[in-house]
Parts: C-alpha cells; sequence; structure tokens
C-alpha cells in the first residue's frame, strides 16, 4: 500500500496547556489521517485519559513525542507552517491555511513538512514564529480568537483534501432506486390531476396552467423511481380518501331519510286520529 503524504505531515504544539486540547488534536489528526504529534514542554497528562476523551486514537497517541525545545521539534522540517491570528510587525510570507495545504504538501518528497501552533492563552511568542517558513491566518470575522484544536482541525481538514486523501467510503443509500421513466412521470402527472380535481383546486384556477407548473416543479426535484410511486401513492390517497367521504355522506343521508320516514308512519297523518280505544270511530249517538 501506498504510504499517504500526510504521513510526512507533523503537527507541533509549542507548550500546550490543556489535555482536552492534546485529545482533541489527537482526534483531528485521526480524522484526517496525519500521525505525527510532537508536544514541546506540554502540560501533565496521561495516555489514558487521552484516549478516554479521543477514542479509538491509541495508535497515534502512543507515537506522541515530547521536546523540550522547538528546535528539536522542528530540527529535520524542510518547511514550517505556523499558525497566528496576531498581527506581526514584520513582514512575513503570509498564506490562507488552503494556500498552506498546497505549499507544505509540495514539500513533501524533500522531507518531513510541519505544522505548528501556540499556547492556548497567548498564542506563538515571535521566537517561536521566527521558526517558520509561512505564516497562517485562518479567515475569520473581527472575532478571530479560536480553540486550539479547531485551529488544528482546520489545517488539517485542508491538508486532507489537498492530499486527496479522502479515504472513507459513503455507503450509498440502503434502498438504492433506479432513476424514474418519462412513463413514471407521466403516470404521475395524471394521479396529480385527479387528486387536485376531487378537491376542487381547479375551481376558481385555470388547470392547464397549475399541470404545467406542477410538471416544471416535479421534474426540477428529479425524483427516483421509488421516490415517484411514493408521490403517487399519496395523489392516489387524496381521491380515495375524498370518496369515502362523499360515500359516507351519501349513507348519512339516505339513513336519515329512512329515520324520517319511519317517524311519519309512526304519527300517522295530521288530523286523522280518534279517541283512544275506539280506533277513529264515532261514538254513537243517544
Amino acid at each position: 500500500m501506498t504510504e499517504s503524504l500526510l504521513h510526512r505531515v507533523r503537527v507541533v504544539l509549542f507548550e500546550p496547556q490543556d489535555p482536552v486540547n492534546i485529545a482533541a488534536t489527537v482526534r483531528a489528526m485521526k480524522n484526517m489521517g496525519v500521525r505525527d504529534l510532537v508536544l514541546v514542554r506540554p502540560v501533565e497528562y496521561t495516555a489514558y485519559r487521552l484516549e478516554g476523551i479521543a477514542h479509538d486514537t491509541f495508535d497515534i497517541i502512543e507515537r506522541i513525542r515530547h521536546t523540550e525545545t522547538l528546535d528539536e521539534a522542528l530540527a529535520d522540517c524542510v518547511h514550517v507552517a505556523a499558525f497566528s491570528a496576531r498581527r506581526r510587525r514584520h513582514k512575513w510570507d503570509l498564506a490562507s491555511p488552503r494556500e498552506m495545504a498546497t505549499r507544505l504538501l509540495d514539500r513533501v518528497d524533500e522531507g518531513p513538512v510541519a505544522i505548528l501552533f501556540g499556547r492556548e492563552d497567548h498564542g506563538l511568542p515571535n521566537e517561536a514564529a521566527d521558526r517558520a517558513n509561512t505564516l497562517v491566518n485562518i479567515p475569520t470575522t473581527n472575532h478571530a480568537s479560536l480553540n486550539l484544536a479547531q485551529a488544528v482541525l482546520v489545517a488539517l481538514y485542508e491538508l486532507h483534501l489537498a492530499a486527496g486523501d479522502a479515504t472513507r467510503v459513503v455507503a450509498p443509500p440502503r434502498h438504492d432506486a433506479p432513476p424514474a421513466t418519462s412513463d413514471q412521470f407521466e403516470r404521475l402527472y395524471q394521479d396529480v390531476e385527479r387528486s387536485l380535481a376531487a378537491i376542487d383546486f381547479f375551481k376558481t384556477r385555470y388547470r392547464d396552467h397549475i399541470m404545467r407548473s406542477v410538471r416544471s416543479l416535479y421534474y426540477r426535484a428529479s425524483p427516483d423511481g421509488r421516490e415517484i410511486d411514493l408521490l403517487r401513492a399519496m395523489h392516489i390517497e387524496v381521491v380515495r380518501t375524498m370518496e369515502r367521504v362523499r360515500r359516507q355522506a351519501l349513507l348519512e343521508r339516505d339513513a336519515q331519510a329512512a329515520t324520517d320516514g319511519d317517524a311519519t308512519e309512526t304519527h300517522g297523518a295530521p288530523g286523522t286520529g280518534g279517541a283512544p280505544g275506539t280506533g277513529g270511530a264515532e261514538p254513537d249517538g243517544p
């Protein structure tokens, strides 16, 4: 297997003060395919704590090296890019993270290259920045203060893209479907038209104009064959629901009519009833 260009990139943290930031840097390195981390006079930490924060990264953690000086950390590097949000008096070779990535990867055939980051509280001191070939500013709003690990991730992301090293394969959709055919679209439009007619949508609108807009909308949405079937099912259900509502209304009307008829037969016609128990006959006179 060919070695990744990113295996020749070194991350150097100058006097990191928080183990959480060291762990987050390790996680970013694992995500982006960089494995060489050097810490210059770091805060005390344990490998156990780092892996507790950045799970499944022990392969990176066990490679971490410590140095007492920046010279030791950078001695064999052929190009160093230092990240800083501070203005510097002297003119530097400035670059964006994207430009930095190209410059570093252009040099990896000559030897190791490094990205250098300073302390969480004050960033890189001038004497540390003096060791850099390139000074990198991450474009932000006027609020330019980034968390250390965030800055590392931005840098590594650009290197990852520039190296063409996006190795993770994203699985296709679980139910991948073929593209919709012209016949499927036409069946859909027929079902749309029937459903809109069922709810009297065309009552005050011009049918052809509406249907032309519907065609344009669905063509631009570009549904696949499975999605077309789902859309058809939705519109078909509108028609079926409207039919059920109408049938129910007819049944209720007939039931009410039958109830009214029974009531009329039970009470008889007005003015024809006789006295109770006489069957309606007039009593005999004296």
